[in-house]
C-alpha cells in the first residue's frame, strides 16, 4: 500500500498560502494553517498509539488486501445508523423509541472500527492535513459524546433529552464529515495500492509551486491532474 496523498515524499506545509475562495474554502484553509492544532495531533499520536505502532495492523486498517482506504466506506456504517435513528425520532411515535436506542447503540459500537481505521490514515499524513484530521478527530469525540448521552438518557427514560443529544449529535458529526470530505476530496488523503500508482488512470498529487499573488509560479504543475 502506499499514501494516495504522497505524504511519505510531500514535505510538510506548516503555513499554507492561503488563495481565496468561497467561506467554507476560507475557513478550511484557515484551520490547515492553525498551528494550535499541532498540540492536539501531538496529543492524538499518543492516543493512536496502539493502532498506528505496529506496521501489520496499521496497514490492515489502512486497507490492505482491499486496494484502497477502508476508512470512507467504513464512515456510512455509524452515520447510517444514527441517521436512522434521528428518523425514527422524528416520524416513528412512540413505538419506535426502542428501536432507535438500538440502532443508536448499534452506531456506537460500529464507531470503534471506524474510528481505528481513521487513526491509521490520519497517521501517515503531514501537515496541513493532520491538522484539518485533528480537528475531524476532535469533531467526532465530541459527535460521539453527545450521541452515547443520547443513548445513555433514553436508558433513564428521558426521550426528549435523548432526541435533542442525538439532534446536537448529529449535527456536529455533519460538520466533521465536511472535514473529512475535504481531507478525501479536496487533499486526497487516503492509502491506496501501490498498483494504481503504475496503471497511469487518476490524480497525480504533489505539492504546488509557491504561489505568486494570487496565482502560481509560471509552468508550475496543477498539484492534482486527471
Amino acid at each position: 500500500m502506499t499514501s494516495n496523498a504522497g505524504h511519505a515524499a510531500l514535505p510538510d506545509v506548516p503555513h499554507p498560502t492561503p488563495t481565496g475562495g468561497s467561506p467554507l474554502v476560507q475557513a478550511v484553509q484557515a484551520l490547515e494553517g492553525t498551528a494550535a492544532l499541532d498540540t492536539v495531533g501531538a496529543v492524538l499520536s499518543r492516543l493512536s498509539t496502539p493502532v498506528t505502532r505496529s506496521p501489520g495492523l496499521r496497514g490492515l486498517l489502512q486497507g490492505r488486501g482491499v486496494g484502497h482506504a477502508l476508512h470512507p466506506p467504513l464512515t456510512d456504517v455509524p452515520v447510517g445508523l444514527w441517521t436512522s435513528a434521528v428518523v425514527l425520532d422524528l416520524i416513528g411515535g412512540v413505538g419506535s423509541r426502542e428501536a432507535a436506542r438500538k440502532l443508536l447503540g448499534a452506531g456506537l459500537l460500529a464507531a470503534v472500527p471506524t474510528a481505528a481505521t481513521g487513526f491509521a490514515e490520519w497517521h501517515d499524513t503531514g501537515n496541513p492535513e493532520r491538522r484539518v484530521g485533528s480537528a475531524h478527530a476532535l469533531l467526532n469525540t465530541a459527535a460521539l459524546g453527545l450521541l452515547g448521552g443520547s443513548w445513555v438518557s433514553r436508558g433513564r427514560g428521558r426521550h426528549g433529552v435523548g432526541v435533542a443529544s442525538a439532534l446536537a449529535g448529529m449535527a456536529v458529526a455533519t460538520a466533521s464529515a465536511f472535514l473529512g470530505g475535504h481531507l478525501a476530496t479536496a487533499r486526497k488523503v487516503g492509502t491506496r495500492d501501490a498498483a494504481f500508482d503504475r496503471d497511469g488512470v487518476g490524480p497525480t498529487l504533489s505539492r504546488p509551486a509557491p504561489a505568486t499573488g494570487a496565482g502560481v509560479t509560471p509552468g508550475s504543475d496543477d498539484p492534482v491532474t486527471d
